[in-house]
């Protein structure tokens, strides 16, 4: 089964035998009160209007038995893996690894590590962890894709302009194609947000495509009942 899904610059087709789902970062301590992003200073609000729309197209990938892919920002607990470059950044109340209300900041194994329960992963789906912004950089990432002959990622997560575009950027010069969710991504700056976007799409595609989910779920319903998708 082929899917066109209408996007910008122009169409998105996909075979979901050959397509990973990607939904990056969905953390605590991203998109919850008390964890890292509020840390620095971020409204966390802002990203949670990606919860519902990425449930639904989660759903979908999971009746169409797509592979699905999370991946989860974090560090070892004893930080060996952590750059001071990384460490130092900013100005936040709190810096990875210190003690924050649902654990150590982005350190594995603690609260604020873990994914959100709205997204949480089932039996059977990819959990990434990595130790940067980019989901391929140190991770067996692009392993499993080719493994199992996958091609194209319908790209999800947070934050549009920082962990995802990282992604799908990292993606595209290793020359898988990527669809962006608009509304199934954001950031604490909406203008980020949309600059990223802009990015993506801009000259024909240079990095990507991007859409929406209900352009995306309307063309797998559309496909499904025999009609042109």
């Amino acid at each position: 089964m082929t899917i066109t899904v209408p996007a910008e610059p122009f169409s998105f087709t996909f075979d979901p035998r050959q397509t990973a789902l990607m939904c990056i970062d969905f953390q605590r301590d991203f998109v919850e009160a008390g964890g890292f992003g509020e840390s620095l200073g971020n409204d966390v609000s802002r990203l949670r209007t990606t919860i519902e729309p990425t449930q639904r197209v989660l759903a979908a990938f999971r009746e169409l038995g797509t592979t699905i892919i999370h991946t989860r920002e974090g560090h070892r607990p004893d930080l060996t893996d952590l750059f001071p470059a990384k460490r130092d950044r900013g100005n936040p109340t709190l810096r990875i690894g210190e003690e924050g209300p649902m654990g150590r900041l982005l350190v594995r194994g603690s609260r604020g590590h873990d994914i959100i329960p709205e997204l949480a992963p089932i039996e059977g789906e990819v959990v990434l962890d990595k130790p940067g912004k980019d989901s391929f950089y140190g991770t067996d990432l692009e392993t499993i894709l080719r493994a199992r002959g996958i091609t194209r990622l319908i790209v999800t997560g947070v934050t549009t302009e920082v962990c995802v575009q990282s992604t799908v950027r990292a993606a595209n010069d290793r020359g898988f194609e990527c669809l962006v969710l608009s509304d199934c991504t954001s950031s604490y700056f909406p203008e980020f947000h949309e600059s990223a976007l802009a990015m993506f799409s801009a000259q024909g595609g240079i990095v990507g495509w991007v859409a929406d989910s209900a352009a995306l779920l309307g063309a797998i319903k559309s496909s499904e009942s025999g009609g042109e998708a």
